[in-house]
């Protein structure tokens, strides 16, 4: 009896047994499985975002800078805040934030403030432009009638948009500001617009065709950065006054700048030409790139339909795009120097055309199927750089010119370079109304523009 209860025990045990084994798995072949719709471990976000997602990121970068870029005058002794212009003395000191408010890579970030705030509606964006504007507005008259010159270079105090003595000091700036008292943000920055464009326009180095140029780091040289620095005041100024002579400016200076600098071939900018050169060596550095592509979207931007010139800017900007395209790592990203694709992957050019492609897109300059799908691949990839903090990680520092590619390859990157952060909300503005205008899918496991 005994027996036979043990044997039906070990029967039963082996019966639980086959009943749990896990059943072999369907071996994955072309008959068994779609492949085509696998899971794909991409490197950065794949396919359309949300508004809400886009929003988020821009927040994120907001929160951040409006913590860290004060808008305040102190006194350096007592700590206590200046709110007075008759109080202004020398012991009167701008109260320190991570950034300068009158870089030109602030007014970047003040242009791309107001696009956000023009393309979600809110007004937060705009009100961070408006209370530096206000505050510029109102302490550069007062420090140029209390102190020399002298005194407010030395001690650097807002010396940029009172005594500027390179287009990087007011170009930027000047630009966005023309953007605000135009719609109206901010009303009393005409006498600081007239003095910065007044400077581009009419006294910066130019070579004997009128060309903008410098005498660093050799006679007579162009820097490609400096289409954005000059010529989008310039085309501002036209919209400002109405007088033509500031767009033909602007043109002039796209058609000698890509005359020179735009390899026909590889479809993108030299970063520096020197006119004594008989050769030049053509390194292709990715946010020089960037600057002229925003330079043209913001030229296109303010220069009438009418305007003889506008064909050829829309052309140049059509040729470019293109070219860039090519060039556009999987990741989403862009390469340092463009077509060295052992350069590391740099952030704030990717975002600067990001929002440029996007942008043409939203005007109708450019067809939304050709181009979005790269556009939204680099604004995914540019939302990874945003760290918890709202700081702009991958974007490298500011940058001269050389004639050798370890200048460019070994160049630093770092959360206070400045030149990240506008790009990155210019970007997310746009796509932001993108996501207003189109509508995108996964078909056929791609990103495309919806049909319906």
């Amino acid at each position: 009896m005994k027996r036979n209860l043990f044997i039906a025990a070990l029967i039963t045990a082996a019966v639980a047994n086959a009943q749990v084994k896990p059943k072999p798995q369907q071996k994955q072949n072309d008959v068994t499985t779609p492949l085509h719709a696998m899971k794909v471990d991409y490197p950065s976000p794949y396919g359309a975002p949300t508004k809400e997602s886009v929003k988020a990121v821009v927040d994120k970068v907001y929160n951040y800078l409006n913590a860290v870029t004060p808008a305040e005058m102190m006194n350096k002794k007592t700590g206590a805040a200046v709110t007075d212009v008759n109080a202004l003395d020398t012991n009167t000191v701008l109260k320190q934030g991570d950034f300068r408010l009158t870089s030109y890579e602030w007014g970047v970030t003040y242009s791309a403030f107001q696009r956000a705030a023009e393309t979600t509606g809110d007004q937060k964006y705009a009100a961070y432009v408006k209370t530096r504007y206000d505050f510029l507005a109102k302490w550069i008259p007062a420090i140029k009638n209390k102190f020399p010159l002298d005194y407010i270079r030395k001690k650097g105090l807002l010396s940029q948009p009172i005594a500027p003595h390179a287009l990087d000091d007011g170009g930027a700036v000047c630009a966005s500001m023309i953007k605000a008292q135009n719609s109206g943000l901010s009303n009393n920055l005409r006498p600081i617009i007239d003095h910065l464009s007044d400077y581009v326009v009419n006294k910066e180095y130019r070579l004997k065709d009128g060309t903008l140029a410098r005498m660093r780091p050799q006679a007579n040289t162009l820097w490609l950065d400096d289409l954005y620095m000059g010529v989008p005041t310039m085309a501002f100024m036209g919209k400002l006054t109405g007088e033509t002579k500031y767009y033909d400016d602007a043109v002039n200076q796209i058609q000698l700048y890509s005359k020179r600098m735009f390899n026909k071939d590889k479809g993108v900018f030299m970063h520096g030409w020197v006119e004594s050169m008989e050769h030049h060596p053509e390194f292709r550095w990715a946010r020089a790139n960037g600057w002229a592509l925003l330079t043209m979207c913001e030229v296109l931007d303010a220069l009438p339909e009418t305007h003889p010139g506008r064909a050829f800017v829309l052309q140049q900007f059509k040729a470019h795009v293109n070219g860039l395209m090519q060039y556009q790592d999987g990741t989403g990203f862009w390469h340092q120097l463009l077509d060295r694709t052992d350069s590391y992957l740099e952030t704030s050019a990717t975002a600067i055309y990001s929002y440029c492609i996007t942008h043409a897109i939203n005007k109708g300059w450019i067809d939304a199927m050709t181009y979005a799908p790269t556009a939204i691949l680099a604004w995914n990839a540019v939302t990874t750089k945003v760290n918890a903090q709202g700081q702009v990680e991958g974007t490298c520092v500011g940058t001269g010119m050389a004639f050798d590619p370890a200048f460019y390859y070994y160049r630093p990157v770092n959360v206070f370079a400045a030149h990240g952060y506008g790009p990155v909300i210019m970007a997310g503005a746009e796509i932001y109304q993108l996501l207003n205008q189109f509508k995108f899918e996964i078909n056929d496991s791609s990103l495309q523009l919806s049909k319906k």
